[in-house]
């Protein structure tokens, strides 16, 4: 993660939203009112994915149950993979 206050933000704006979508560099832009994050659409997409993940216990404990499997029990008989 990445620190800077408003000013220094605001002064570096284009390279720092580069920055943030090219590398996925979380922003941290402090303030007197207090922080606020800066992440690229796709850190974001992420997050949201994963929340909804965790939040889906069913889904959530077959993702748990299929990375106990070996990958060989992920091939089917004729060859196929999923």
């Amino acid at each position: 993660m990445y620190n800077t206050n408003a000013t220094s933000f605001r002064k570096n704006l284009f390279n720092l939203l580069e920055k943030t979508i090219k590398y996925n560099e979380v922003l941290n832009i402090s303030t007197k009112e207090g922080n606020a994050v800066l992440l690229s659409e796709e850190e974001y997409n992420g997050l949201l994915a994963t929340a909804e993940i965790m939040s889906n216990s069913s889904l959530y404990e077959k993702i748990q149950k299929g990375m106990e499997e070996d990958i060989e029990d992920c091939v089917a008989e004729n060859g196929a993979q999923w």
